[in-house]
């Protein structure tokens, strides 16, 4: 019986695991699908669109065919076609069917201007429109992300509809003409590892009788025969038989047996493992219900409000870009290179940095522009242009934190510093949105706040000239600004120490003024807004007396900048001063609070 019990688990777990087997083989179906389209256009921009990607459930493969390298890169759908709409592009889409389709998009913006073009030629636009045609997509400030591969690029993704993937080449030869996307299928079998699991654990069950029935078998060694007996004269010596007996059953018998048992277990084993280590996560059921998602903290948008410009990580990736580049332009004094990174009040500060440390061998560079560790990014909430991403930043070796406000003119120009200060040591900064949501910015002349902010500047300028007696006074909070103190002190100094000598013969003012570079404003939680806005100091030294010089002996740095060494009408040394300001909203009893500042020498001219 113990046979025929082995042979039926041997014929289950056979038909068992050759089921499971065929699960995950014959049965199986494809992994993926795909879905390709060959472009019989010669373009050199390739969109294919968020729709596109997100027709079937699940991450993406990108795939392009080509010669040479293939450049692929994806961003939000606005963003990308914003790029594209000054050429002629080929957009991919989905058919009524599911399948692929292509379209040619004919420009519908006046074509960007390019670094490098000199032609003017404005017949319809041609020139320009042939740069945009060529225009390498390379290293833009709208991706998120880029890949770049020889011959064959694949790129696996996972992005929502609202966002889309730019394919191209070098931006002047065709893009690729064989384009795929995959997506994966779900073709789990649940069943396929309980089957070979199960089939594995009955086929030694079935090994586990037989060996049970051959031992049984031995023991018994068969029907037995009644013997003739035995002649008298024929004793049989019962001491030798029995120990005969032992010798063949001890020996033998019971030596074969155990071999053979081992050598059917072993293989037994080893095919199960085997068996059970083939098996993916996708070939068991699902034990249990899933795990309940934590609910995270509610964000409220504003009704309205639009995206946010960047993400984090774009921020941080244009911030490194705009580090590099400004410290390759000041190791080599470089103002074209460093206006490719910076503005306003911004460049203007470094070309003239530039001009002193070609004239004074010594004269120090202004400090550089740090980019990690990124502590806040503060992008602008708008999907047109210009745009603008404040970010701090903070300076662990210098124990500095540097506030910034960045800019990006249009969609083809890269992101610029316009605005950089340090931040007070106990500044206390307001209630800021998150990244993932942005700030609205505030239009220069709002009335929403205290103060709108193009009067900021020269509100705070009044200020600095008059103390104590400007009308100003009261909206700003003295106790925690330490520049005005700062400037005070310096303007006393200075005045003390030309007094010494020149009191007579001369005289030394002082005057601020609002600059000419716009204020930036965005907007906090507490509806007020953090405003960034440019100062002029204006120091006048001039003779009082008609036979009196103006001499710049101890003056380098002015001397420098005028190409003179005295003047009989005297100098006017101009100095920018970058500052960022909390702004309260209207009905606030908060007054406005000077959040950094940074001061650096801007010009110097001789008085006509």
């Amino acid at each position: 019986m113990r046979f025929v019990w082995a042979v039926l688990a041997f014929v289950l777990a056979a038909a068992m695991i050759g089921a499971g087997i065929a699960q995950r083989t014959v049965f199986q179906g494809p992994k993926t699908q795909t879905e390709s389209v060959s472009l019989s256009q010669d373009t050199p921009y390739v969109l294919v669109d968020g729709s596109v990607l997100n027709s079937l459930p699940g991450a993406q493969t990108l795939r392009a065919e080509g010669s040479g390298t293939i450049f692929a890169a994806y961003g939000r759908t606005a963003d990308v076609k914003a790029w594209l709409s000054d050429t002629d592009y080929v957009q991919v889409g989905v058919g009524e069917n599911g399948a692929l389709t292509t379209s040619e998009v004919q420009p519908t913006a006046t074509p960007a201007p390019t670094s490098g073009a000199t032609d003017t030629t404005t017949d319809a636009g041609t020139t320009d429109a042939a740069a945009a045609a060529t225009r390498d997509p390379i290293g833009s400030d709208l991706w998120l992300d880029e890949f770049q591969q020889d011959d064959q690029l694949v790129a696996p993704l996972q992005l929502p509809s609202d966002m889309s993937v730019l394919i191209a080449g070098d931006g002047t030869s065709p893009a690729p003409a064989d384009i795929s996307v995959s997506w994966p299928i779900g073709n789990a079998t649940p069943w396929a590892g309980p089957l070979i699991v199960g089939g594995a654990l009955l086929m030694a069950v079935g090994v586990f009788l037989y060996i049970l029935g051959i031992r049984h078998v031995r023991r018994s060694k068969g029907p037995r025969r009644k013997g003739l007996p035995l002649p008298v004269t024929e004793p049989i010596d019962l001491a030798t038989a029995e120990a005969d007996k032992g010798v063949i059953s001890s020996g033998s018998s019971r030596r074969s047996l155990g071999r053979g048992r081992r050598t059917l277990l072993v293989p037994v084993v080893a095919v199960s493992a085997l068996l059970a280590t083939g098996c993916s996560a996708d070939a068991w059921p699902t034990v249990g219900g899933t795990a309940s998602p934590t609910p995270s903290a509610s964000v409220i948008v504003p009704e309205g409000q639009q995206s946010p410009a960047v993400t984090e990580a774009q921020a941080e990736r244009i911030l490194a870009r705009v580090a590099d580049t400004v410290a390759e332009a000041d190791a080599a004094s470089d103002q074209a290179l460093a206006a490719t990174r910076l503005d306003g009040a911004m460049l203007a500060e470094r070309t003239t940095n530039y001009a002193l440390r070609s004239s004074i061998a010594d004269y120090a560079a202004l400090p550089a522009v740090q980019a990690k560790p990124l502590r806040i990014v503060l992008p602008v909430a708008y999907d047109a242009w210009p745009r603008t991403v404040m970010t701090v930043v903070d300076d662990q070796a210098d124990k500095v934190s540097s506030v910034m406000m960045l800019t990006q003119a249009d969609p083809w120009s890269a992101f610029k510093l316009t605005y950089m200060a340090n931040l007070e040591a106990s500044t206390e900064l307001p209630e800021l949105a998150a990244p993932y949501v942005g700030a609205p910015q505030v239009p220069p002349g709002s009335d929403f706040l205290t103060l709108a902010p193009d009067k900021v500047a020269a509100a705070y300028a009044d200020i600095l000239n008059n103390g104590d007696a400007s009308t100003y006074l009261s909206l700003f909070d003295a106790d925690s600004d330490s520049f005005r103190t700062g400037v005070a002190a310096d303007r006393q100094k200075r005045l003390d120490e030309f007094n010494q000598t020149a009191a007579d013969t001369g005289s030394l003012t002082f005057e601020s003024s609002a600059g000419s570079q716009p204020p930036l404003a965005l907007a906090t939680l507490e509806s007020g807004a953090i405003v960034a806005v440019n100062l002029n100091e204006t120091d006048t030294v001039k003779p009082t007396n008609a036979d009196a010089v103006i001499k710049l002996t101890n003056n380098p740095t002015v001397k420098a900048l005028v190409g003179a060494e005295q003047s009989a009408t005297g100098f006017t040394t101009t100095y920018s001063d970058q500052l960022f300001f909390y702004v309260p909203g209207q009905g606030s009893t908060e007054k406005i609070r000077l959040l950094g500042a940074s001061s650096h020498i801007l010009d110097a001219k001789v008085i006509p």
